[in-house]
């Protein structure tokens, strides 16, 4: 609970942002000790980027290492949610993943995969025939190049974030919704407490977990971030289950989509992110069809018998960019006791469980023993 008096209120620490990342770390403070803590989101829990993310964790798409052993740890975590953190099993289905790497691409692939395998990353390489086992219903060209992860598949985002929630709130943290934060209160360079609409709560620590609206809060005490809020495009079919009655997860760079399964009848497709900045209060809510007809062209290549689904639905989400895609994680130089956790790059859900953990580590200990995450250090750009 938050402590108080007749003058005041405290906190150990604030945490600003109810998506994945603030729910964990909310929920990895609690664990190691800090129970006197508060989350604040603007509006409802996994509002932001989390409702609309896919919820995939695979690890090809992770080339250096702290953030695939920080997906590695994640990973390790959504396939024993239940046991680990409690109350529920994050929706997690082991679909595997398939990827399918051109010609030209497949040396940079390999060494890649090798670096990965050196790390204890579950990836190998499979052959072509093999990979028509593993995906019966895919199409492949006898030059292509293919990499199984057996362990991989998807998550449900928003049970993740309830579960981290409520797990934090039942070990005594506070979780206010609808209630933003509006400034922080700095004193001497050091953060001495936080503004809301309803109040002011004064605390040591500030964990600032705002998604796409990052850049533009920080700016507020003149921290600039260069923070691209761009635009995720996603669709799901009805396919043929009488032809395709399931299918292992796919990435495919060549034709420049991901798909996986989503439940039993359906197939959800996306690609990356859509060039130009959004404004992450006011952005179109569907995709294009021209994006549609694009990734179903290319789905169709992949899956020849999804020629034959139907539309079902179209939404779209929020990444949130750096120039490198590694996200910004770290304690700002000349503020003691503000933490900025953003910048995920469409990677937020495969990495929230191991960064609530590298997040709460700073904020006790001032760093990690996860993985070494000076690349992810503000002061690189």
């Amino acid at each position: 609970m938050v402590t108080s008096s007749k003058n005041h209120m405290t906190a150990d620490a604030v945490v600003i942002g109810g998506g994945l990342m603030g729910t964990s770390i909310l929920y990895n403070l609690v664990e190691r000790g800090m129970k006197n803590s508060v989350l604040f989101e603007r509006w409802t829990l996994g509002s932001g980027s989390t409702g609309r993310s896919s919820g995939i964790i695979h690890l090809f798409t992770d080339p250096e290492e702290p953030r695939a052993r920080l997906t590695l740890e994640s990973l390790r975590i959504y396939r024993n949610f239940a046991e680990i953190v409690g109350g529920s099993d994050a929706g997690f289905v082991n679909t595997g993943f398939l990827i399918t790497v051109s010609k030209n691409e497949s040396k940079a692939a390999k060494k890649h995969v090798l670096r990965q395998q050196n790390m204890g990353v579950p990836i190998r390489h499979v052959s072509l025939e093999e990979a028509q086992e593993l995906a019966p219903s895919f199409s492949f060209l006898e030059d292509e190049v293919f990499f199984w992860e057996p362990k991989a598949g998807y998550g449900d985002p928003y049970e993740v974030t309830s579960a981290y929630a409520t797990r934090a709130r039942e070990k005594g943290a506070r979780v206010v919704l609808d209630d933003p934060v509006l400034e922080i209160d700095l004193e001497g360079g050091r953060v001495v407490a936080v503004k809301t609409a309803h109040g002011r709560l004064e605390t040591p620590n500030v964990i600032v977990a705002t998604g796409p609206w990052s850049r533009t809060f920080l700016s507020k005490i003149g921290i600039d971030l260069p923070l691209q809020p761009t635009l995720a495009e996603v669709f799901v079919l009805r396919r043929p289950t009488d032809q395709i009655p399931n299918h292992t997860g796919g990435s495919d760079p060549a034709n420049g989509i991901y798909f996986r399964p989503e439940g039993k009848d359906f197939t959800l497709v996306g690609g990356s992110a859509t060039p130009g900045k959004i404004d992450p209060d006011s952005y179109t809510q569907h995709p294009t069809e021209e994006t549609v007809g694009r990734h179903w062209s290319a789905l169709n290549r992949r899956v020849p018998l999804m020629s034959h689904a139907e539309f079902f639905r179209g939404y779209t989400g929020m990444y949130t960019v750096t120039p490198d895609q590694m996200p910004v994680i770290d304690l700002l130089d000349g503020i003691d006791g503000l933490f900025v956790c953003t910048g995920f790059s469409g990677r937020g859900f495969k990495l929230a469980p191991a960064v609530g953990a590298v997040v709460a580590d700073l904020v006790f200990d001032g760093g990690t023993r996860l993985t070494d995450i000076s690349s992810m250090r503000i002061d690189r750009f």
